[in-house]
């Protein structure tokens, strides 16, 4: 485990960066108090593996900064990134002794940890904990329904614009602003990882962004910090019916 600096995180329940979508988001003062007496924070460094599929998971954690993926591997070595991990998302499984999958850090990542027992005995005698962790469970469940349709039916360009909308919403979420008008955010993955993560090749994915910038859906400074003067230009290139309901 890398030691970093968490001064920039709050170690207070109340004051934290993720509280209004965190597993704890519904819970009472004296509830986050409970909370308190079995949380611990834990920092790693981009690239570190958090945890490798099948080892045995003795805590369970909140995504407070950074952000990580989800990978599998199969059994000839090949491996696919299955999933993100952003800011609030929660990592473990409640009743359940080992990790699914690797958890690996793609920023430097920070995590609100929990040791496992005490947090399934509190998730027993805390309703407010187990309600808001069903919510985030069958939010996880809409989104892999939505990525099955990204990476079934969408093109590349709308699978780009797809992504990029889907981190600025929740980027904006977190700020506690709406996601319209002019966003701007840092995107936290590579090429090489969102051409992975999007079952597309290294070029196809420069070429789409070229194309998207090119064509005034994004602008770019550097690699990564990414403005969107206008979210709804972004929308219409997702493919997705944008008066329905979209994925966080």
């Amino acid at each position: 485990m890398a030691h970093h600096d968490l001064q920039t995180v709050s170690h207070e329940c109340g004051d934290c960066p993720i509280r209004h979508r965190a597993v704890c988001a519904r819970c009472e003062a004296d509830e986050l108090q409970r909370l308190e007496q079995i949380k611990y924070y834990r920092s790693f460094q981009a690239g570190q593996t958090v945890i490798w599929s099948g080892d045995r998971m003795d805590f369970v954690a909140s995504v407070v900064t950074g952000i990580a993926t989800l990978t599998q591997t199969m059994e000839d070595g090949r491996r696919q990134m299955v999933g993100l991990l952003l800011p609030s998302d929660f990592v473990g499984r409640p009743g359940r002794p080992t990790a699914a999958y690797d958890v690996t850090a793609t920023t430097d990542l920070v995590m609100c940890c929990f040791r496992k027992k005490p947090f399934e005995e509190l998730m027993s005698s805390t309703p407010h904990i187990a309600q808001r962790l069903l919510e985030m469970t069958l939010d996880e469940l809409d989104a892999a329904r939505e990525w099955m349709l990204l990476l079934g039916r969408k093109t590349a360009r709308e699978k780009i614009a797809s992504l990029l909308a889907i981190i600025a919403r929740r980027d904006t979420h977190l700020k506690l602003k709406s996601a319209k008008g002019s966003i701007v955010f840092d995107l936290p993955l590579t090429r090489e990882e969102m051409a992975d993560y999007l079952g597309l090749t290294l070029e196809t994915v420069s070429r789409q962004v070229s194309a998207l910038k090119r064509d005034g859906v994004i602008e770019l400074e550097g690699k990564r910090h990414v403005i969107v003067r206008d979210f709804d230009k972004l929308l219409e290139e997702t493919g997705d019916d944008t008066d329905g309901g979209y994925l966080v």
